[in-house]
């Protein structure tokens, strides 16, 4: 079972096609390639080419199409591809593809306001496609950024090639220009290079890389914060008139030391850390909650200890 079969509901007469799996045991269809369901795997049945080009209803008329458009003529050179090509009006299969004299090893993850998911992972020899995951275009709005990790590789070559890694955001102003023959599918499709050209890799540098790196990192060692972070401009900017500078200027002071304290305490993996930001108009506590509020790492914030902070204080609890 993979992503991009037809496959057949059990316990009724639906058919759709696989999107993603969503854990072992579970897999996202969609139905009628209109809207997806989640399904348990062992309710769903592969159906075999020969029994679908068999049994097939007859097709429902097509609604009008939409005016697209022109497709450009595009003579692919060597590399890495994402190409997302119709399987029917609304719904695309996103494929990597390897349109290179490389193996290629990746893997695809997906990235929203809630994070990163890894979706898929695998080797393409040379001239080889694989669908990795459907997106519809009706959802083009909500889309994730697709992130893409690739190795290449060739047996007996004489030179190293970095790893790269690739993020994917769409706007309709520019994703509807990329349609092109997507190469090796030779399909019509929105097709997206993810190199320009391999970069090379002078073996003889890499110890050497490796030792000023680890000598950098031994030098920035994370300095981990204080538990509580008074963000009172005066203490901040000690030797500074606050009444020299304007409202937004302190606020964009405050609002910087906090988000590098906040990153520290997460490198630092602390597990609690309290901004004391008093209580006056609050336009900072209110930026503050919005930073955390977008933040995958934090496990929850709320007002620290009324007794000894009243309203003037937000304790993080981080993950």
């Amino acid at each position: 079972m993979n992503i991009g079969d037809r496959v057949r509901l059990m316990h009724g007469k639906e058919q759709g096609v696989i999107t993603r799996f969503l854990d072992n045991n579970l897999v996202e269809v969609a139905i009628d390639n209109d809207f997806t369901i989640p399904v348990m795997r062992r309710e769903v049945v592969v159906i075999a080419p020969e029994e679908d080009q068999m049994f097939r209803n007859a097709p429902a008329p097509e609604p009008p199409k939409k005016k697209e458009a022109p497709v450009v003529p595009f003579t692919a050179v060597a590399g890495i591809y994402v190409a997302l090509v119709h399987q029917t009006p609304e719904l695309l299969a996103v494929h990597i593809v390897n349109n290179s004299e490389f193996d290629l090893l990746f893997t695809y993850g997906e990235e929203t306001e809630k994070g990163y998911r890894a979706q898929n992972n695998d080797k393409l020899p040379p001239k080889k496609t694989k669908p990795v995951a459907h997106l519809h275009l009706n959802d083009f709005e909500r889309w994730p950024d697709l992130v893409v990790q690739y190795l290449q590789h060739k047996t007996g070559a004489n030179t190293l090639l970095e790893p790269v890694t690739r993020k994917l955001k769409f706007k309709a102003s520019s994703f509807y220009k990329s349609k092109k023959t997507a190469p090796v599918l030779q399909k019509e499709g929105y097709v997206f290079q993810l190199d320009s050209k391999p970069a090379l890799i002078n073996p003889d540098q890499i110890q050497e890389q490796l030792i000023e790196s680890a000598a950098g990192q031994e030098n920035n060692k994370v300095a981990v914060p204080n538990h509580e972070v008074d963000l009172h401009i005066e203490k901040l900017l000690p030797n500074q008139d606050p009444k020299q500078m304007s409202n937004s200027e302190i606020l964009r002071h405050q609002i910087s030391v906090f988000q590098d304290n906040l990153d520290r305490a997460l490198a630092a993996n602390m597990h609690e850390i309290i901004f004391i930001h008093g209580t006056g108009n609050g336009v900072l506590k209110k930026e503050i909650q919005k930073v955390l509020s977008r933040n995958p790492h934090i496990k929850f914030y709320e007002d620290a200890r009324k007794e000894k902070f009243g309203y003037g204080a937000t304790r993080v609890q981080l993950k």
